[in-house]
Formats: structure tokens, sequence, C-alpha cells
């Protein structure tokens, strides 16, 4: 970026896991952002952020933040989920383009009408789907493109964990309001993924269940989509899975593609590794490659570089240049509509159909 041109300012809401892990380092390391504030009122967490973000500002509240909107240039809504909605229309309202984290909203019709909003006001709307640019991902898409699958039958796709016992919070909450379980947590990946390589669902089956004691939101989770291109994906979320399956198994017509394991982002994140210039970022060892082929004739494929950084990397470009925002509000609605159905087809026990381009 030309030195000379000021940096985009953003203002981050929410310091717990989500901002403190991903989003804040992650706008830090863009060319063309800066971490300007952090809003929380924990104090633990307001000496954290000074502690990772030297010279980065406080504020207690998000009402605090939004008074300042003249100064900024982006608000990022890492907060629970609860609060997106009635956090990203305060902004969009107060005149700054926002990033929501997943889920956008708690139902399709929420998040419409804040795309309507944010369209009204000529204003960048987009969610955190970073999971778009995982290195297993990035591989099938690869994959699909050099069309070595052949035509793609089948889908899976899975976000297992061996978790038997509560961490509590509100992730693991009952109440409605809080948008809990892990249908709308992993499922928002899971399911923004197999759209984004399969197009619209015309069909969805699901089951849920709330397998560990005390658990009030469903904890294990299944749900079947068929595309209006024919291509069926299954996916799965679990935090009750003993013995974890494949992370991918993409069946076609020529081969499939088989792959374990974890893209190495999140950990590196965890661990405080942080992306920087000329260094490579989401790499695996050959070790943990997929393999594509046919039964008993499959080769190791070599997995592409994770690349979470691409994500801000787009919204500054989206900012500046007008390009398109790295996922856009629309696809979160569609992705939502689908988690309505999955929810729906549970609790009625049968197949939910979709209109047409949903």
């Amino acid at each position: 970026m030309d030195t000379s041109t000021p940096a985009l300012r953003v203002g981050l809401v929410g310091y717990g896991l989500a901002g403190s892990v991903f989003h804040a380092p992650l706008v830090a390391a863009t060319d063309g952002l800066v971490l300007d504030t952090v809003v929380t009122g924990d104090p633990a967490r307001r000496e954290q952020a000074l502690a990772e973000h030297p010279g980065v500002r406080l504020a207690a509240r998000p009402e605090e933040l939004l008074a300042r909107a003249g100064e900024l240039d982006l608000v990022v809504v890492a907060s629970p989920n609860r609060t997106h909605v009635p956090l990203a229309r305060a902004a969009l309202e107060a005149g700054l383009p926002v990033v929501v984290d997943k889920p956008l909203a708690g139902t399709a019709a929420e998040a419409a009408e804040l795309a309507a909003l944010a369209d009204s006001r000529g204003l960048l709307l987009s969610v955190f789907q970073n999971r778009r640019w995982d290195n297993d991902f990035l591989t099938v898409s690869r994959l699909l493109a050099d069309g070595g699958l052949g035509e793609v039958y089948r889908f899976e796709s899975r976000f297992e964990r061996w978790r038997p016992n509560l961490k509590g919070g509100w992730r693991e909450s009952g109440d409605p309001d809080e948008i809990g379980g892990l249908l709308y947590d992993l499922g928002s990946h899971l399911v923004d993924q197999a759209l984004a390589l399969f197009g619209p669902a015309a069909r969805v089956y699901a089951e849920l269940d709330v397998r560990r004691p005390r658990a009030q939101a469903d904890d294990d989770a299944f749900v079947a989509v068929q595309h209006e291109n024919g291509v069926r994906s299954h996916l799965w979320m679990s935090a009750t899975t003993a013995r974890l399956g494949p992370r991918f198994r993409v069946l076609g017509s020529r081969a499939g593609y088989v792959k374990h394991g974890l893209d190495p982002q999140e950990a590196a994140l965890r661990e405080g590794l942080r992306p920087s210039p000329g260094a490579r970022w989401g790499a695996e060892p050959e070790a943990a490659w997929g393999v594509l082929g046919t039964d008993g004739d499959a080769e190791p494929v070599p997995t592409a570089d994770g690349d979470w950084p691409a994500y801000y990397r787009a919204v500054a470009a989206a900012l500046r240049t007008g390009s398109p925002a790295p996922v856009a509000p629309h696809e979160a609605v569609a992705a939502l509509r689908v988690l309505e159905a999955a929810r729906r087809s549970a609790a009625e026990g049968r197949t939910i159909a979709l209109e047409a381009g949903a």
C-alpha cells in the first residue's frame, strides 16, 4: 500500500475468543487496516487487548464506539450471537461499514433486513466466513476446478470434536435468544462451504440431538442438503465424537478425495503466531495431505496453504476500491435459510423443500 494513504481505522466489538484470537490479529496483520479501538467491559480482557495491541483505544460499551463513528472506517462485530443484529444495525445506521462474525443473524429474515439496510446506505456488510480460506477447502475448490474428481455425486464434511464435558457459556445455552448450539455455530461454516462449492439448496433433512448430561443446546447434528444441481452434501457437527471421521470426503465419477485433520491456522493463532509479510502461513506437512483417486489406487495431493488473512485483505480492497465484499450478505441469507430448514426438519421429522434459488 502507498504509505501516504492513511490506514482504515477499525473498531472491534468483543474481545473473547473470536475477537482476540481471530479478528484482532488478522486486522492487525492486514496492510491498510489498523486496529483503532476494542470494545470490552471486562477488566482482564481490556488488559489483554492493551498488552497484545499497544496503543489501541478501549471502550466499555458499543455506544461509546459509535459516538465516534466519524473517526472510524469499519466496525467488526465479534460479540455473542444475540448481539449481532442490533449491533450491526446500529453501526450501519451510524454510517459505518460492518463485518459480522457468523452467524450474521438468528433468522434469514433478520439477515435480509440488514442486507437491505446496508444496500440502502451504500455500505459494506460482510460475514466473517473464514473457513472459505481453510487449506483443505481451498484444495477441494482447486480439485473441482481442475476436473480431477469428475462429476461430483456426494460431498461429506465434518467438524467433529470429543468434548464430553460441558464448557459453559452462551454457546451451550438453550435460550433461543442466544442462538447457541452446534447447528448455528459449526453448522454455519459447513453449510456456507457446501453452498459456496455446489450452489443453492433444494431440499434439507436434519437430525439434531442433545447428548451430554445437563446440556441445553444441540451438541450432535447431521444435515443433508440436496443441491439444485443434484450434488448431495452430508454435513456432521458434533462435540460427542469419540472417533473422528475425515474432515472431507468428496466422491465423484472419476475419483474421490479424502482429507483428515484440521486446517492449522486456528491452532497457530491460539498459540500466538501471527501472519507476517513474506512468511509462509497456513501450510501443513506432507504427512497431513489428503489423497485423491479410487479404492486401491490413490495418491497424496499437496494441500493448498490456508489463507485466513485473505478475508481482511478483501475487506480493505472493497472499502478502498468498491470491489465485492469477500462474503456477501445474500450468501449469509441463503445459509440461514438452510439452517432454519434443518431445525424445522429435525423438529418435524421430514425433509424440507426450499424455494428455488434459496
